[in-house]
């Protein structure tokens, strides 16, 4: 039998970051190369009692179908919590509850794209988006990342040259991979540039909550006055990646045919894991627990760079200090011996993984002289052996 797949998939390739999760599998390797929350962090005993107590009051609204657009209860709660804190939905902009914000990604690209369309993208960006654009026969245009965001004039040489720009992907705030936060007027000046040109802008923001030094910035959705912007959120890194609850507040005429689309791909978001949500939101300290979270992700972020500035930096590999989020962005320097790729193989072979930076780039062949590292995952003695080796192995190829 001959298996035929799909020329939108075909040439797809498998994500750098579950491969070598193959690698982190086995015990005797640390992995400094997930991206997930901290153990700590999760709310366990409070899911339990919730998850316990609908399903002895509730039980029938837990486990039959529900609406489309999500539990109406939840959609209120996070409505209300984004509208008064951070500015965001307005009269004209409606409300989806989704299968974690990764289901955002794909729900509007097939709302808005057709094959060839092109998607703007900072460089280096998620890898789980860009291949989400991909699938849709998407032209990726990379915008390189400055230490405050994108390059301005690159952007706009990008939305005056490329040919059916539907839209502009961003992560503002401590951005994957790369922990940049885009500065207030980078934000303003994206926001105008998109206006001035038409083109939309899909705002993902997983990691926003986890600030853990300077000043919180407004999200580029506060600033749309003109329907342009695309807001997506997550309870992934602030209550449990596994529920798989994301949320999306855009225009509503973009929300309607979001609407259809999440009806053709699972009906409707898990019933159970919005009832828990929301209950934890209005019946818990949810801003205090939010509050517990960045005390554990200050702590473990600043060991870490505690530990690249001792064996890292010495070895000759440089990198940004973060104001916040799950990653540090690290470098070999310019005049290295050995390239990027091959440092990941052989920080492997030493039995550490990290993910090398060309999987974050719209052309995964182009050069790149960085990898990613997270530090939320490990405990803190493995982050102290993962990044010991690291610089062991640094100071032997560099």
């Amino acid at each position: 039998m001959e298996y035929v797949v799909s020329d939108r998939v075909k040439n797809l390739k498998p994500s750098a970051i579950r491969e070598i999760f193959k690698y982190a599998a086995d015990p005797s390797v640390v992995s400094l190369s997930a991206g997930n929350p901290a153990p700590e962090a999760f709310p366990c005993e409070a899911i339990a009692e919730i998850s316990a107590n609908i399903l002895k009051t509730d039980p029938v609204a837990a486990l039959q179908y529900s609406v489309t657009e999500g539990y109406p209860p939840l959609r209120r709660a996070v409505w209300e919590r984004m509208n008064s804190k951070y500015s965001i939905g307005g009269e004209n902009d409606d409300i989806i509850i989704t299968s974690g914000a990764q289901q955002v990604m794909d729900l509007y690209t097939k709302t808005t794209c057709n094959e060839g369309d092109t998607v703007i993208c900072e460089a280096p960006s998620f890898i789980g988006s860009l291949n989400t654009f991909r699938s849709y026969n998407c032209r990726l245009c990379g915008i390189p990342l400055e230490s405050d965001g994108m390059n301005l004039a690159a952007l706009e040489k990008a939305l005056q040259t490329e040919k059916n720009v539907r839209f502009i992907y961003i992560i503002a705030n401590f951005q994957n991979p790369s922990g940049v936060t885009t500065s207030l007027e980078k934000r303003r000046a994206i926001y105008n540039l998109a206006k001035q040109y038409n083109v939309m802008i899909l705002e993902d923001d997983p990691y926003g909550e986890l600030r853990i030094s300077g000043e919180s910035l407004p999200p580029i959705k506060s600033l749309d006055t003109d329907g342009i912007v695309v807001y997506s959120g997550s309870f992934s890194k602030v209550l449990s990646p596994g529920m798989r609850l994301g949320y999306v507040i855009a225009p509503k005429p973009v929300v309607s045919k979001m609407v259809v689309c999440k009806q053709g791909e699972d009906v409707h978001t898990n019933s159970w894991a919005q009832m828990v949500a929301h209950r934890f939101m209005t019946e818990y300290d949810f801003e205090a627990h939010l509050e517990g979270l960045r005390e554990i992700y200050s702590k473990k972020a600043n060991y870490c760079m505690e530990l690249l500035d001792k064996y890292l930096v010495p070895a000759g590999i440089s990198y940004d200090r973060i104001e916040g989020g799950l990653f540090i962005w690290c470098r070999l320097p310019e005049n290295s011996k050995i390239s990027m790729s091959e440092f990941c193989k052989q920080a492997v072979l030493n039995k550490v993984c990290v993910v090398p930076g060309n999987a974050f780039l719209t052309d995964e062949a182009q050069q790149c002289s960085s990898f990613r590292i997270n530090f939320s995952t490990p405990t803190d003695e493995q982050l102290e052996k993962g990044i010991k080796i690291l610089g062991k192995l640094a100071s032997e190829v560099l």
